[in-house]
């Protein structure tokens, strides 16, 4: 009772018992679906801020063509804000 009881090492497997082993295992862990890629959140303006109204005054008319999309992707607008913004430019 005085010695610890220890296991013996276990004997190495040869290259062919490993090659062996490997194919048996069959598929393995069953995959898993992917989540899909998730679309990055733009955080887009809600209302004007001063800076982002004078620029839209300057800068929009000079654009060869202006839509709603446009507005939303240079000015980081919101979809309802840049019809809005339409609307103040005609």
């Amino acid at each position: 009772f005085t010695e610890l009881a220890t296991m013996p090492p276990k004997p190495q497997a040869s290259k062919e018992a490993k090659a062996k082993a490997a194919m048996a295992g069959g598929k393995g862990k069953k995959k898993k679906w992917s989540k899909g890629k998730m679309k990055e959140k733009v955080n887009n303006l809600v209302l004007f801020d001063q800076g982002t109204y004078d620029k839209m005054l300057v800068e929009v008319p000079k654009y060869k063509m202006v839509t709603a999309s446009i507005l939303c992707d240079r000015l980081r607008l919101g979809g309802a804000l840049a019809r809005k913004a339409l609307t103040i430019l005609v």
